[in-house]
């Protein structure tokens, strides 16, 4: 579902260190290895090579990253493979998709050590503890600030500002059919409007000239105008991405800018939060325990941020100065309960599609 797909770009030196790491544990291993934890995850996971170090010299298991795609076909795998995994761990299922796999069996019972450190709020299996809470992220509208402070417009705030004149034209979002973030950006939508409202928002909204791609990267890359990726080459001037976005446009910059070169909309938030869990079936139970434990300790959920662009689940993780100087604290997203997203998300999707997509 191109998730966090900014990350994987800001993280490249990273992702390689971790092929690295994955090499060295030795072809096929984790079928059936003592000494190699199988990691099942998305194309965007990325963690450093000293963090993943750490975690061997720690429990003396090797981690093995098999990456499946987009978090989505991830989880469509994972079920396919229900009881016969094809790892020990599974992380990157988030709050949008977390339903299907809980109902198919996907996941063995494990409460992670570290646990207690994370809002209870975030848990959203306390009961059997069969995910854990492993990171956060905010969706939200991004906005240009340089095009906006040459037009002398001030840049939308919330929702119900998208859908003014003045705004017209200058949007671009996500398939919410086939993509994260344009998923959470409908979420968003429904969290605030209600389940009867969302759909007059989206048809004023078209109305105002959104323009729908099928992914984040042709929405921030090609035609957002704020983004370095793009080298603001697009002319639309508010995009659907992260909160965390302004800190990547920043990593590297020299001088250092006082300001990041995109805003958020505060207003336009949902959050979402990633979950990973011991795979039913795991050969490698043990050090899928091991490796659930270390997702939860300090020592990664501190490298999390500069890795993959999110805010970890731990409350007593610090965060790196990028991220606090830059990165914007969104106070009150907006929130659906997983069980209404379990329950309504094809037809959500369906009714969608039939008002954007024409």
């Amino acid at each position: 579902m191109n998730k966090h797909a900014q990350r994987a770009a800001a993280a490249t030196t990273a992702v390689l260190a971790l092929a690295l790491v994955a090499t060295a544990c030795g072809g096929s291993g984790g079928d059936g290895d003592p000494k190699t934890v199988t990691l099942v995850t998305h194309d965007s996971f990325a963690a450093s090579k000293p963090v993943l170090k750490d975690f061997t010299e720690r429990t003396g298991y090797k981690v093995k990253v098999l990456r499946g795609g987009d978090a989505g076909a991830t989880v469509n795998q994972a079920v396919l493979n229900k009881g016969n995994p094809q790892g020990d761990v599974l992380f990157g299922v988030d709050n949008t998709l977390l339903s299907r796999p809980l109902e198919e069996g996907v996941f063995a019972p494990y409460e992670a050590k570290g646990l207690s450190a994370v809002p209870k709020g975030l848990q959203a299996d306390p009961d059997k503890h069969r995910v854990t809470p492993v990171d956060t992220g905010d969706v939200c509208v991004n906005y240009d600030r340089k095009w906006f402070a040459d037009k002398k417009l001030a840049p939308p705030r919330s929702l119900a500002d998208l859908v003014k004149p003045r705004y017209k034209n200058l949007l671009v979002t996500q398939n919410a059919a086939n993509s994260s973030p344009g998923l959470s950006f409908l979420l968003a939508t429904v969290g605030t409007y209600g389940e009867k409202g969302w759909q007059g928002y989206w048809k004023k909204l078209r109305a105002n000239g959104v323009e729908v791609v099928d992914s984040w990267e042709q929405a921030y890359n090609d035609r957002f105008s704020g983004s370095r990726g793009g080298k603001g080459k697009g002319d639309r001037p508010l995009v659907v991405s992260y909160a965390s976005s302004p800190p990547v446009e920043v990593m590297g910059a020299k001088p250092e800018p006082e300001q990041a070169p995109t805003g958020i909309a505060k207003e336009t938030c949902f959050r979402q939060t990633e979950y990973a869990g011991l795979l039913d079936g795991a050969k490698n139970t043990k050090g899928g325990k091991a490796l659930l434990d270390f997702l939860l300790s300090k020592k990664f959920q501190e490298d999390l941020p500069l890795q993959m662009f999110v805010n970890p689940a731990r409350e007593d993780a610090e965060l790196p100065k990028l991220f606090t100087k830059y990165g914007e604290t969104i106070d009150d997203p907006a929130t659906v309960a997983p069980q209404k997203i379990a329950k309504n998300r094809e037809q959500w999707i369906k009714t969608w599609t039939s008002l954007t997509v024409k």
